[in-house]
């Protein structure tokens, strides 16, 4: 059975690999070289770029692009609309070692609804990335990012807010590519108005 017949209305290049079983919904494509391991769920409408590899335990969202050479490993979640830049980087254990196996120690990432990773961002494992954060190209993640927050260096700080459009806030906290208005709250946290 073709991987066409397998996964009706899913684009599979012919040079990637599904394992059984998966899950995988309409309107998602897979590139080349890519592997998509068992037990992982994608959902409709994704774009998996070339060499990328899921899995296997992973569960991916709607709408989600993943770019070249990424790797998401057992213990991350992809919500909803996600973006993960080219050869962005997630772990899975905080303390590897070749000889010792760990699988039992996985720590689990969440990324959040409409958070994009830049490209070489590195994710350390056991944090949840907020709702419509920003990892700026490179940032390496070592804590839970808040909603909207705009990430940087290494280790990556807050050094501002971001909109649901991918536009970085100014002092008004109003977004200028189409007019949402935020607030901070007094815990910190931004939100819509």
């Amino acid at each position: 059975m073709t991987e066409q017949a397998r996964f009706p209305g899913v684009f599979i290049h012919e040079s990637s690999y599904v394992d059984d079983p998966c899950e995988i919904g309409e309107g998602t494509k897979i590139w080349h070289f890519s592997h998509i391991l068992g037990r992982v769920k994608i959902g409709t409408g994704c774009n998996f770029g070339q060499n990328v590899v899921v899995g296997p335990d992973v569960t991916i969202g709607n709408k989600c692009k993943v770019q070249n050479n990424v790797s998401i490993y057992a213990g991350v979640t992809l919500e909803d609309g996600v973006f993960c830049g080219p050869s962005c980087v997630f772990t899975n254990v905080n303390n590897p070692r070749a000889e010792i196996e760990r699988k039992s120690e996985y720590r689990k990432t969440v990324v959040k609804r409409g958070a994009t990773i830049g490209a070489n961002a590195t994710i350390v494992c056991g944090h949840d990335l907020g709702e419509y954060c920003f990892i700026a190209a490179g940032a390496v993640v070592s804590k839970d990012v808040a909603p909207y927050a705009l990430m940087a260096g290494v280790p990556a700080k807050q050094i501002g807010w971001m909109s649901k459009a991918g536009a970085r806030l100014g002092e008004d906290l109003i977004c200028p590519i189409e007019g949402t208005q935020y607030r901070e709250t007094a815990l910190g946290v931004l939100e819509e108005v």
